[in-house]
């Protein structure tokens, strides 16, 4: 164990200065230069006003995080550095601002590294003062930074006013072997600082959302903290990108790892804060409150994912189909709390096997909501197909291929609409559905958002339930039970044939969502999850259901990540593959 890193001496012997300190958390939109740029100069501006001497931005705060395949075209990459250079000369000049952005690394070719860095650049006097480079580079789950950057090899720090400045970015936090256990990493960034002395040490970070993280990383940094005798500071981007949501919640700790201040969750928010050098720590300054447990985070991580996507994607309605079933409830609460009831149309399709509540608890789901809808049967439609294939078909009886063309021919209404509307069509389908591909393709996967598909349906119950007992904000004049009754009580069913339900096809969604979590975000053996008590036959036909659906994801519209296993961006399985999960039962172990 290190334990706490004592400060050099000629570190105690500088005279500190008090300090105010600004951390701006913003919502870039990827690739917006002159927006994102406008953004950090208003921020700087109003620290101007209120006399700040260091302005904190977010990660890639310039380009917005993730650009991904951006930084492979020159053009982008000196746009960045023009507007980061125009950016100095704007900045009003007794605020000195860090500003994420990528730098060029001149060495690539003698050194076989990646063309670009990482970087923060410090910004003051009207010009770009120095560049810091990120030295941990992630490249698990949603992250692939060596694709295109090169690590930075030193520590980073510079003298502000007499303090001594120790800058990470992102990653450079989570290498912690005392905290962690191990380290991922052979550096660790925070312990090289606290060995050259600097006085506070500050992490700006693009840190994606996922249920739970920020009680994870305000734990993290109490701990550095404490072990290594310094206050820190944690600018966080906040906003959706893609399938990202980047949540915010920057904070500050002081040198006992006590949290003295917090940015607001999943809003852009300012947090100020003073350095007192008697105390060589961080005065306690105001603390936004967190929300109040998962279900109300999940809650505003989706509204946030929603609305980001449709504006940046330049949408400013949204249409959802509606079955009366709980999955497009919750989506169309979600398009209502994101953009307004006056931007979401709820479509309803019923076909001569829906039930009457089907299409009445629709209705009431679009009386509470306030929003407008349209009715558009479709028995017609499926006549026509019928005689259309009957030469082909002859005497075959029905089975999942009529299901499947009723899901498309609602797909196929519902991408009309959006077409001729320029609507932003949402996918219903949840987690649990789309791990085992009880969806159809070009069905009800349509659109150009899975709003859900990262929401085990279980959590869809509990979502739609807090909704009802108060979580609804968003307007005034909604009943507070929004969801109606019905929706929430009555067994899932997809309405494709008589009688169906879902329990036809799939064990109950309790027993369902605890084999998907075990196998697919805790990578748990078949053996294992029958250990802890579930039917071997049924794991086994989940774990092969999950294995073939795999082209069905790979087709799937973009889906909101909120756990630490999303079928997104950090999910890559192959397609044509014949390696099958099976319990080493003793017929099959190899001795």
């Amino acid at each position: 164990m290190l334990g706490t890193i004592p400060l050099p001496l000629y570190t105690v012997r500088r005279k500190l200065r008090d300090m105010k300190i600004a951390i701006a958390q913003l919502n870039p939109t990827i690739g917006d230069l002159a927006g994102n740029a406008q953004r950090i100069l208003q921020a700087a501006q109003q620290g101007a006003d209120r006399q700040v001497r260091l302005l904190l931005t977010p990660e890639l705060s310039l380009c917005g995080y993730p650009p991904r395949d951006l930084l492979l075209n020159p053009g982008f990459i000196q746009a960045i550095q023009t507007t980061l250079a125009q950016l100095a000369r704007d900045l009003p000049p007794k605020v000195a601002v860090l500003v994420g952005a990528v730098h060029p690394n001149p060495l690539c070719a003698q050194d076989g590294g990646k063309p670009l860095f990482n970087s923060i650049a410090l910004l003051q006097d009207g010009e770009i003062q120095q560049h810091f480079h990120k030295r941990l580079l992630p490249t698990y789950d949603v992250f692939d930074e060596a694709r295109y950057f090169t690590p930075g090899q030193t520590p980073n720090c510079f003298e502000l006013d007499g303090l001594r400045i120790g800058v990470t970015i992102c990653e450079d936090l989570w290498n912690d072997e005392e905290f962690w256990g191990q380290r991922r990493y052979l550096h660790n960034p925070i312990q090289d600082l606290a060995a050259i002395g600097v006085d506070i040490t500050i992490n700006l970070s693009a840190s994606p959302y996922t249920v739970g993280k920020q009680k994870i990383r305000e734990a993290m940094l109490g701990h550095l903290a404490r072990r290594y005798d310094q206050p820190l500071l944690y600018a966080n981007q906040v906003g959706g990108n893609d399938d990202l949501i980047f949540d915010g919640s920057s904070v500050a700790v002081n040198r006992q790892g006590k949290l003295v201040g917090r940015a607001a969750a999943f809003a852009p928010d300012w947090l100020e804060l003073e350095f007192d050098p008697t105390q060589r720590d961080l005065v306690p300054g105001i603390l936004a409150p967190a929300p109040e447990h998962e279900t109300a985070e999940i809650w505003q991580a989706l509204v946030l994912g929603v609305r980001d996507y449709a504006l940046k994607c330049g949408f400013r309605n949204i249409v959802v189909g509606l079955s009366g079933g709980i999955d497009s409830a919750l989506v169309a609460a979600i398009a209502v709390a994101a953009l307004g009831p006056d931007h979401v149309l709820g479509v309803l399709m019923p076909s001569p096997y829906s039930s009457e509540h089907s299409v009445t608890d629709a209705l009431a789901l679009v009386k509470n909501l306030g929003i407008a809808h349209q009715i558009l049967p479709i028995a017609d439609l499926m006549q026509g197909f019928d005689r259309t294939l009957a030469p082909l078909f002859g005497d075959c009886p029905p089975d999942i291929t009529e299901e499947n063309i009723q899901s498309r021919i609602r797909g196929t209404l519902l991408m009309a609409i959006s077409n001729k509307l320029g609507h932003l069509l949402l996918s219903t389908g949840n987690k649990s559905e789309m791990a085992v591909g009880y969806c159809t393709l070009y069905g009800d996967m349509d659109g150009g958002l899975a709003a859900i598909a990262d929401v085990p349906k279980m959590q869809v119950y509990a979502l739609c339930q807090w909704l009802n007992q108060g979580g609804w904000h968003t307007g005034e004049g909604h009943p507070q039970a929004v969801i109606p009754e019905n929706i929430l009580t009555k067994a899932p069913s997809a309405e494709l044939r008589p009688n169906q339900m879902d329990t036809d096809s799939l064990p109950p969604y309790p027993i369902l969502d605890d084999i998907l979590a075990r196998l697919i975000e805790a990578h748990q053996s078949l053996e294992e999850i029958v250990a802890a008590g579930h039917e071997a036959a049924i794991v086994e036909k989940v774990a092969r259901l999950v294995d073939r659906s795999e082209f069905k994801r790979r087709q799937a519209p973009p889906g909101l990540k909120i756990t630490d296993r999303a079928f997104g961006t950090g999910w890559r399985m192959p397609i044509a593959q014949r390696w099958q999960r099976t319990r080493q039962t003793s017929a099959t172990r190899v001795s």
